[in-house]
């Protein structure tokens, strides 16, 4: 029985089938991402979706689909699906689907009278390429197929229209063509394992939709060109690859790529390969040296803040401190040139936002617990001590250590958080000042770095401590039981916010027992959801729960109510720390809601956020770094509170 299947009555429904996305991708930033019915609903959809550093440094889609065509007796059977003007569908192919499966590979099974055909596809793990494997399980007589591809050869953020700039001219190559449309991107090889004829044939298809963009409010109709088509002979039992990548390929040796490629997976059978899978997927190799984590996809690059946060589940969550260190190894240098010239790394986005610093020690902090204290000492003590010298010398442009050890941090004019959206220029939520999570990470850097040299006072760094356990509940802690989330002189945020459950997750908290539970109650009761915590209490002003609409209604929603996975992550080791073992029942069961997504939005994987009312909707990125990471942090913490 398979872990992730849909049967014919989910396929037949494209209610249901257009919900549910697929997405598959390579250590190089590539990737192929579509609907459980192959139909693309956003223009970051594609079957070959690459960088060309060439042009830019965003994706481009350069495949956007094929259509197959299953040919009896001159009776054409179209299994393809494409969204036109008028709500209309056509060639409806998904009525021809008998199940989807998403185990080692994802796989469809079509019927079109005797004709019984399966289709699975991979993308290649170190090359710009994917590979399809059809298989004609059963037929009563000859059988072609017939596969139209739908060209794009345009950047994810842009949508294409017939034009007389196209180039049409192709070339042969074994097995199939070679062709570009456009000068500055590179060719793309289309070829089949054995013999395919391909017919010239160019058309442009007009008015394709895609309506995801068109909920959200963007342009979402193109056109998109087809040079024509290629028509291959099929037996009853026999197996054909197609294969298309911006490199040549010997096609006898097609077969065995694909099967390697599918011998390297991790079968998604259970909850957990699902999410180990699915962090796996942002692993990101642009060279031979250099390693990251992308924040996420369809649309996500390289973000310092979610790298840091995500950086323990996606790596030592699943038993790869390897990984870890190469990553690790990859920012230490840009954070250095940060510190020492001010100069922002050209890929890891956005490292001097203030708190980066503050999650690269609490990443490696997970580090020092997953592996040894003498080992994260010997690898990172220094770089440690550097961060925090750097932080108490007051280097950083946009923050300051204060007499009271607090750190304060000015984000009127910018947004410096993690609660990032912006309207007009200006942050949703102003978050400036004293910040609860900043100065939770504050000192729990302190008082790790204390640890790591051997628990004895650090001169600059213990009489920082001392006051930090004195001014942290005096600033922040109010009368009725919880933290502000910020404080700037006169100007307190009354409003219920899920970033104080920082000041009880982490390991060192300036609070007491009676405080943490204080604050654990108050965000059980007002921002817990089934899919993480809201961002803002329904109680306080400004809560909007779902994040729909136009991109400035989604920038209103995004901090004020939507419910954020990564978080959940967070208020569950918070709750195992305040509970213990009496708290592992109650953690597992809130687990169940996040298992049930894996059937959901995007297949196998976690959404950047969901809304904070039900029917808590995924929204946002469909598979989001931060997300996948925390419910793999809950997780292995759940093995190590069974296992005591």
């Amino acid at each position: 029985m398979s872990y992730l299947k849909f049967d014919k009555t989910v396929m037949v429904n494209l209610e249901e089938s257009l919900t549910r996305e697929v997405l598959r991708t390579n250590r190089m930033g590539a990737y192929h991402c579509t609907t459980v019915v192959d139909c693309n609903t956003r223009k970051y959809h594609g079957l070959l979706v690459m960088p060309v550093p060439a042009i830019d440094d965003d994706n481009h889609v350069l495949l956007s689909s094929l259509d197959e065509t299953v040919i009896q007796h001159k009776a054409e059977f179209n299994l393809g699906l494409h969204k036109y003007p008028g709500n209309s569908f056509s060639p409806n192919g998904h009525k021809y689907i008998r199940e989807y499966t998403s185990d080692t590979v994802p796989r469809t099974v079509y019927r079109v009278g005797g004709v019984i055909l399966s289709k699975e596809k991979v993308f290649s793990s170190f090359k710009n390429r994917i590979m399809i494997k059809y298989t004609l399980e059963d037929a009563h007589s000859a059988t072609t197929l017939r596969f139209r591809p739908f060209l794009a050869f345009r950047s994810v953020k842009a949508l294409t229209y017939e034009n007389g700039n196209v180039n049409r001219s192709y070339t042969e190559v074994p097995n199939g063509i070679k062709t570009c449309m456009y000068a500055g991107y590179p060719e793309m090889y289309m070829q089949f394992s054995k013999k395919a004829t391909f017919v010239f044939d160019p058309h442009w298809y007009h008015g394709v939709e895609y309506q995801k963009e068109q909920e959200r409010g963007y342009p979402y109709q193109e056109d998109l060109y087809v040079p024509g088509y290629f028509e291959v002979a099929i037996k009853k039992g026999e197996s054909v690859f197609f294969c298309a990548g911006e490199e040549q390929i010997v096609t006898t040796h097609l077969k065995d790529f694909y099967e390697e490629e599918v011998n390297f997976r991790t079968p998604r059978d259970s909850f957990y390969n699902c999410l180990k899978n699915s962090a796996q997927q942002f692993y990101f190799r642009p060279n031979e040296t250099d390693a990251y984590l992308l924040a996420g996809y369809p649309w996500f690059k390289v973000r310092a803040r979610d790298l840091f946060i995500a950086l323990p589940g996606s790596t030592l969550s699943i038993q790869d401190p390897v990984r870890f260190e190469k990553i690790m190894q990859t920012a230490m240098p840009a954070i250095r040139t940060f510190m020492e010239k001010g100069e922002i790394d050209p890929v890891i986005k956005e490292i001097n936002q203030p708190d980066v610093i503050l999650w690269a020690i609490w990443a490696i902090q997970q580090y020092a617990s997953y592996t040894s204290m003498d080992q994260a000492r010997k690898l990172y003590a220094a770089f440690i001590k550097e961060m925090i010298t750097y932080i108490l010398d007051q280097q950083h442009p946009d923050m300051r250590v204060m007499d009271n050890g607090l750190l304060y941090a000015e984000g009127k004019d910018k947004a410096i958080t993690w609660m990032n959206s912006t309207v007009n220029g200006k942050p949703v939520v102003l978050r400036s000042g004293y910040i609860v999570e900043f100065n939770a990470l504050w000192y729990n850097a302190l008082c790790f770095y204390t640890e790591l040299t051997g628990g004895t006072p650090v001169d600059r760094m213990d009489p920082v401590i001392k006051a930090i356990e004195v001014s942290f509940a005096d600033t922040f802690v109010n009368g009725y039981n919880y933290l502000f989330d910020s404080v700037s002189g006169s100007r307190v945020d009354w409003s219920v916010r899920p970033n104080m459950i920082f000041a009880v997750s982490l390991a060192y908290s300036p609070l007491t027992r009676a405080q943490k539970r204080a604050i654990l109650d108050i965000v059980t009761k007002e921002l817990l959801t089934p899919k993480g915590l809201r961002s803002l209490s329904p109680k306080s002003e400004g809560y909007r729960p779902y994040y729909v609409g136009a991109q400035y209604e989604r920038d209103l929603a995004y901090h004020q109510g939507a419910a954020w996975p990564w978080l959940f992550g967070a208020y569950m080791e918070a709750y195992l720390r305040v509970f213990g073992k009496s708290g592992v029942s109650f953690v597992e069961r809130m687990l169940i809601s996040m298992e049930e997504e894996m059937s959901l939005h995007c297949v196998g994987t976690l959404s950047e956020l969901f809304d904070g009312n039900p029917p808590f909707t995924g929204r946002g990125a469909i598979s989001f770094a931060m997300s996948v990471s925390a419910i793999l942090r809950v997780v292995e913490l759940l093995k190590k509170y069974n296992a005591d």
